[in-house]
């Protein structure tokens, strides 16, 4: 029987490469979007979830439930950037990357533990990034969000254990998709202290993702990590710099690693 996955936040970018390969692969997957155009795309079943409104994934596990009875793995890819200088950002943009990209994943992992728990096995996967391992310039809490979900996840884990329920996180880098197009940007002022800096970080960061991997790398990892019989907490994915920074962010010094990003960021 093939196996039943749901993806969050898989009309774009990462989310629909991910669950376009697993349908090349035999999953029946249902993808989420917050407005879907279609029903099913590419084999994909489309439902409609925004993962800061409680009742829109309450209703997408009732439809998966009805038709599956089952949810074997949920990938919970949603997700959305920020960028700016931390004192320029307004405490509302703060909060609503918070609600999305840690809360948002929380409420769905809640939301399908009674089923996990009742089949008696599950996996579940995180998206977060590499960004999460290590506090960058102008994305903080981009950042802090990421690093967040990894440490829950962490936890987490130790928590299901018990009950046959798997959690991995898997971190990608930067992939050439049009996340920088549905960023929140803190507005580059001329007049702003941070003006030259934040715009050379955030020139850097759009050639990064527009130099990007691509992304059914990460598709192809994530159907590796369903088959591992024992997944690790931690995966990355990307290009072998951004891999290594985070191998060296725990061997070297941390005014040495800082020094590093600041040279690497042109700060």
């Amino acid at each position: 029987m093939s196996q039943v996955v749901l993806i969050t936040g898989a009309s774009s970018g990462i989310g629909k490469s991910i669950a376009e390969f697993l349908v090349t692969k035999g999953f029946t997957v249902y993808g989420t979007s917050r407005n879907p155009k279609q029903q099913e795309v590419n084999g994909v079943h489309f439902l409609a979830l925004d993962v800061t409104k409680p009742e829109t994934i309450a209703t997408a596990m009732e439809q998966v439930l009805e038709k599956e009875a089952r949810v074997d793995v949920l990938i919970n890819n949603a997700g959305k950037g920020i960028t700016g200088p931390l004192e320029e950002i307004p405490e509302e943009e703060l909060r609503s990357i918070f609600e999305t990209n840690y809360f948002g994943p929380l409420r769905v992992i809640k939301a399908v533990l009674p089923t996990m728990r009742k089949q008696g096995s599950g996996l579940i996967i995180n998206v977060t990034s590499i960004a999460g391992y290590m506090g960058l310039p102008y994305r903080s809490a981009y950042s802090a969000t990421k690093g967040a979900l990894g440490l829950t996840t962490e936890a987490l884990r130790m928590e299901l254990k018990e009950f046959n329920i798997k959690l991995t996180n898997v971190a990608p880098g930067d992939f050439a998709t049009n996340i920088a197009a549905g960023r929140y940007h803190a507005p580059l002022k001329q007049d702003s202290p941070y003006a030259a800096n934040y715009g050379k970080s955030l020139a850097l960061m759009d050639e990064h993702v527009d130099h990007g991997e691509d992304p059914q790398k990460m598709g192809e990892a994530v159907f590796a990590i369903i088959n591992e019989k024992e997944p690790a907490v931690h995966y990355k994915v990307g290009a072998y710099m951004q891999k290594i920074s985070v191998f060296l962010k725990g061997v070297l010094p941390s005014k040495v690693y800082e020094r590093l990003l600041l040279n690497h960021y042109k700060l």
